[in-house]
């Protein structure tokens, strides 16, 4: 009962040949300048069986970044990496788009680049800390509070990004609005104390997301742009007791702008209420089965579901629940660590 899993889906202008996504990761494996190398390029290439690859959160800029080795697209050296990368999943026919992750205040500053800014709407640090280097966790440093004018030269960083991440061939982008993650900061009334047009009512803190979306849209094309949801997570300090008052009208100002997808997480808790205010295709995410992910698809919920560390340990993944093979299981101690090893070494079933 899990063939809706199979069938080809079309998300604005991206053909899917099933509606396996493969969720966004981040693997910490980028080489010197945040630049993807050959392990990146293998790494996707051996997955590019899943209908849609999102990858792993890439920086706009330098003052984006918050965690050690997360790749960029902010210069020439990245983007010419990234389009190793996507050569290679296109080869494989397979399709791929960068998810655009600007962690703001989520940073540690041995982790950037010694003249990159911490950036955030409001002077608040976060009070969780951010793994190092050497992956202990540290606590995080007062952010810089943007200006007015700051934030508007942050919104075209984030189209500048699209515009590079279609240079170097990737399909489209995702907006990370989530996780705790800079739009996220913007959203939450808890890290957002600004007194401006972004800050404020629900309708004022939406503002930056939305204009990001809208400035992308103009810079590749709505129907190549999604955006990533976790109205409920806490994570990076966004505990929010009454998320609805700021995602339904981020859902309903967003939906007008045409675009891609959005990629809901913690689909259980809130799946009602956003199908009741977005009418665009969803990526549906978080704690899913092969089962019952086909039976959103099924149900019309979702247009596409995406997996995480299936994907990990289960380069084949796609083929293997198709043909209800076992699925190996995650090295947990190399997830952020370990070059090639739990990266790249995972084995392909051999079939029949």
């Amino acid at each position: 009962m899990i063939e809706p899993l199979f069938e080809p889906r079309t998300l604005g202008a991206l053909a899917l040949p099933n509606a396996i996504v493969m969720a966004p990761m981040t693997r910490d494996r980028a080489g010197a300048g945040d630049v993807p190398g050959d392990l990146m390029v293998e790494y996707y290439r051996q997955r590019a069986s899943a209908g849609l690859i999102i990858t792993e959160g890439v920086q706009p800029s330098a003052d984006g970044k918050g965690y050690w080795r997360t790749p960029g697209i902010w210069s020439v050296d990245q983007v010419a990496g990234w389009h190793r990368v996507a050569d290679a999943v296109h080869a494989e026919g397979g399709r791929i788009v960068m998810q655009l992750m600007h962690c703001g205040r989520v940073c540690v500053r041995a982790n950037k680049q010694d003249d990159s800014r911490t950036i955030a709407p409001s002077a608040v640090a976060s009070a969780d800390p951010v793994p190092g280097p050497d992956g202990v966790p540290v606590a995080t440093e007062t952010p810089h509070a943007l200006t007015t004018d700051e934030v508007r030269q942050v919104v075209e960083e984030f189209a500048a990004a699209a515009r590079n991440a279609r240079a170097a061939g990737l399909d489209g982008v995702e907006l990370h609005c989530a996780s705790g993650y800079l739009p996220n900061q913007f959203l939450n009334p808890n890290s957002n104390q600004r007194r401006d047009q972004y800050g404020g009512s629900a309708e004022n803190r939406i503002r930056f997301a939305i204009e990001i979306l809208g400035a992308m849209a103009d810079a590749i094309g709505a129907d190549r742009v999604g955006f990533r949801i976790s109205p409920h997570n806490p994570y990076n300090d966004m505990a929010d007791d009454d998320p609805q008052a700021t995602f339904i009208p981020l859902l309903r100002e967003a939906d007008k702008l045409g675009l891609a997808y959005v990629h809901l997480v913690d689909v259980a808790d809130t799946i009602g209420w956003v199908r009741e205010n977005w009418s665009g295709n969803l990526i549906a995410n978080n704690g899913l089965k092969p089962a019952s992910a086909a039976e959103l698809l099924r149900g019309g919920a979702a247009q596409a579901v995406s997996f995480g560390r299936y994907f990990i340990s289960n380069p084949d993944f796609v083929a293997r629940i198709r043909d209800g093979a076992e699925l190996a299981r995650v090295d947990r101690d190399h997830i952020y660590t370990g070059e090639e090893r739990g990266y790249t070494d995972y084995p392909v079933r051999p079939p029949g």
